[in-house]
């Protein structure tokens, strides 16, 4: 990179974090003080769309350079199928080692239905008068978190990917090789959460083991192996929808385990069985981990 390109990438995580962490905590208080969920949740698309808005800034008005993103629809086939389904084999091998480990805290009583319902009904009702059962409930959201989700939610997840994947990641790998580029993007991509995670408890909540310490340290854990299996599928088609699907197919299907602990257990989400957990993290790491020694053999 140019004296002035390195300027650019400067320039790109200050806009990028100065603008998200302005929409994060301006999301945030909404919540907190008005209770405006709405508004929140713009703020949180808002930032999605921020590295995006980074690099459009840094190379069109700065560097008055072409973006360099590869937006052509190109790549073999089981790449785009990877980027599909994978998240949701992550989130199923991460389940069923948080269950292997503490398999106590396997719930199909329905308890967390009834509380994520209000409380209003017991289980015995939610399944009689509206249908809705452990097993229903995981069916019909997890069909549509595989099928469908992937395909509405790569839009706003691409404004991550133009950032994060697109743009950062070539450089960093550039300037600190493979494996090291890909601890720091994905220590980066972590942090730029870490005001929703201290003002909103967002993944973990705020009253979970080693709050809010461990929280943090555990969400860069998962960054950085989804992080290396996004930035490896890019490598792989050139073309950044492949990671805004990924993208778009975790953020469906990452929460739907939760339905089977209790609300108690809730505490230990830190750990699992939502693949960001640190246990249920596990097979998505060592793969992340693996690919990424596999590729450094074949460099030398």
């Amino acid at each position: 990179m140019s004296a002035k390109e390195k300027q650019g990438f400067s320039l790109y995580f200050l806009f990028t974090f100065g603008l998200a962490w302005l929409c994060q905590v301006g999301g945030c208080m909404a919540l907190l003080q008005q209770k405006n969920a709405v508004l929140y949740q713009l703020a949180l698309i808002g930032t999605m769309f921020c590295p995006l808005l980074s690099v459009l800034l840094v190379q069109k008005v700065f560097l008055h350079q072409p973006v360099g993103i590869g937006w052509k629809v190109q790549g073999k086939r089981r790449f785009w199928l990877a980027a599909w389904f994978g998240p949701a084999v992550f989130t199923l091998l991460g389940a069923v080692l948080y269950f292997a480990v503490f398999p106590s805290r396997l719930d199909f009583t329905g308890s967390w239905l009834v509380a994520a319902y209000g409380g209003e009904m017991d289980a015995q009702t939610l399944r009689s008068q509206l249908g809705v059962s452990t097993l229903s409930y995981l069916l019909q959201n997890g069909l549509f978190a595989v099928i469908l989700a992937p395909a509405i939610n790569m839009f706003p997840a691409l404004g991550e990917e133009v950032g994060w994947r697109g743009y950062m990641m070539p450089r960093l790998k550039e300037r600190f090789g493979l494996m090291n580029g890909r601890l720091l993007g994905g220590v980066v991509w972590g942090v730029w959460h870490w005001p929703l995670m201290l003002l909103v408890g967002y993944e973990y909540g705020t009253n979970y083991l080693g709050a809010p310490v461990l929280g943090l340290v555990v969400w860069c854990v998962v960054c950085f192996a989804l992080n290396t299996l996004l930035d490896l599928l890019y490598e792989k088609t050139g073309c950044i929808w492949v990671p805004a699907i990924a993208h778009g197919a975790f953020n469906a299907i990452a929460a739907l385990p939760q339905v089977l602990i209790t609300p108690a257990d809730a505490y230990y989400n830190v750990l699992g069985p939502m693949p960001i957990g640190l246990i249920s993290v596990l097979p998505m790491l060592a793969v992340a981990a693996g690919l990424t020694l596999h590729e450094m053999k074949q460099e030398q």
